[in-house]
């Protein structure tokens, strides 16, 4: 059946713009200042050697590099204004431009909600797997974010290629992952190339792209820059994300932290394009507040959304792919707490067009657990956002001014032929929602009962592998460290 408009992905949206135009202005001018004037901790040798020869000022000592005004604009024009993350059957492409919107998973939680005991623990390579085949089916969750750190991997170099073989054997939509070594990028990038046919291949259709970080404030440590740099000079698709904390590590103020994430993120694509111009490199923001009372993270205050939505702003004030945060929660458990915090965060950030808005889905405890039933809830929202995101269209045919004029007053348009045509494709249809009566409910119809059900149902199926098996073969005789293929 072919998508409904707002079943279809890179919908585009500037519904909510929390900055006025002076205000970006004025931020993107003192974001300029602060790179050429204060400029960033540059650890990494590749990335110090590619910035200074791009026309920083490095000093070797301190390993500031301050970065002029003009080697930031270049690297702004030289950076794709577009990136397309590619699914492998061509099914859910997202491209990544302007105010086009996508979702997915995210956050590399350590722990998940047991869908048995319904308790947390340690996630494993089981996880991996669930999550990418439950992406598979969640029709509103357009890529898949690697979101689950598997502990059961005892070598830090075996971490990254059982994250990516594992999420690519059990979807086709596109593979993000952020990366733990140099060794395991240089891994999972070979992974890739085999699932792709070759170098080249992944090259000109990536079906992976990689998260690094920047390191909040203003710093390139040096296993985060020589990642980035590799990747850069592999042409492949990098996340240059910041993590700034109003208060912490930012100003306290809104503001201040908008203006860090802006620069620092900046800072990253600098980097990414002194090594390889014309690297698809993608801003990110990841930020949030503290609890002043305790100065702990928070998952899912609102200031954390409007945070992002202003970085979202910048991102299109510079023209610039960019991989936003919203749908998180510090509930502990899926409940009310988790629905509104994530609700409003997700309709907040898509609002503002924000190109890819990771951690949307299943991720809640202040990024640090997955929850399989809310995953699935979360798809049922996001499903929302894109009708919101649709808008209301104003044209004769959905006026049916005629219709109305020919019908006159007191006349009812249940079997109108204008009716049958657009009932299906005007509302958004819930999954999981219960809109029965109250004397048709049960408990077993409730929305955690069905989502349940429909985790369970996952579970019941036999995995299906989604590479094909003499790739699988080639693959675990070249990384015979990859862990067998079970599921959660």
């Amino acid at each position: 059946m072919t998508k409904l408009t707002h079943q279809q992905p890179g919908l585009s949206s500037k519904l909510y713009r929390p900055l006025d135009a002076g205000g970006a202005k004025r931020l993107a001018e003192a974001a300029f200042d602060i790179l050429e004037k204060a400029g960033m901790a540059v650890y990494s040798k590749t990335a110090f050697d590619a910035l200074t020869a791009a026309g920083g000022d490095g000093d070797p000592d301190t390993r500031v590099v301050t970065l002029p005004r003009s080697l930031v604009e270049d690297a702004v024009a030289s950076n794709p204004s577009s990136v397309t993350l590619y699914s492998r059957d061509g099914e859910c492409d997202c491209v990544l431009t302007g105010s086009r919107v996508h979702y997915g998973t995210g956050g590399t939680a350590i722990y998940v909600l047991d869908p048995d005991t319904h308790q947390r623990r340690p996630s494993e390579v089981r996880d991996l797997v669930l999550n990418a085949r439950m992406v598979q089916q969640l029709d509103n969750i357009h890529l898949h974010t690697i979101n689950t750190f598997p502990q059961d991997v005892t070598v830090k170099d075996d971490i990254d290629v059982n994250r990516f073989f594992h999420s690519l054997n059990h979807t086709t939509k596109h593979v993000m992952g952020g990366i733990y070594t140099l060794d395991g990028c240089k891994k999972a990038v070979e992974l890739a190339q085999m699932v792709a046919g070759g170098a080249e291949a992944l090259r000109d259709r990536p079906c992976v792209s990689f998260i690094t970080l920047i390191i909040s404030p203003y710093k390139i440590d040096d296993d985060y820059g020589e990642m980035s740099c590799y990747l850069a000079g592999e042409g492949l698709p990098v996340v240059v994300p910041t993590e700034p904390i109003c208060g912490t590590t930012s100003p306290i103020t809104l503001a201040g932290n908008v203006l860090a994430h802006t620069a620092e993120t900046l800072g990253g694509i600098c980097m990414l394009q002194a090594v390889r111009k014309g690297t698809p490199g993608i801003c990110g923001s990841v930020g949030s507040i503290p609890d002043l009372r305790t100065m702990d993270h928070l998952g899912g205050p609102i200031e954390r959304a409007m945070i992002n939505a202003a970085v979202s702003q910048m991102a299109q004030y510079f023209e610039l792919p960019y991989y936003s945060t919203g749908g998180t929660t510090d509930a502990k458990q899926v409940d009310v707490q988790a629905a509104y915090e994530s609700g409003m965060s997700a309709l907040l950030v898509a609002m503002s067009g924000a190109n890819y808005i990771h951690d949307i889905a299943g991720l809640m405890e202040a990024d640090l657990t997955v929850s399989y039933e809310k995953l699935a809830m979360d798809n049922e929202i996001l499903g929302m956002c894109q009708r919101v995101l649709r808008g209301i269209e104003v044209d004769d045919e959905t006026l049916a001014t005629e219709l109305i004029v020919s019908k006159g007053p007191g006349q009812d348009y249940l079997v109108e032929p204008h009716t049958l045509e657009h009932m299906r494709s005007e509302f958004y249809t819930p999954t999981l929602s219960n809109r029965e009566k109250r004397e048709k409910y049960t408990a077993d119809d409730d929305v955690s009962a069905r989502a349940r059900a429909f985790v369970q149902q996952m579970r019941d199926n036999p995995p299906a592998a989604c590479l094909d098996a003499d790739v699988q073969q080639k693959i675990r005789e070249r990384f015979p460290e990859i862990l067998p293929d079970v599921s959660a």
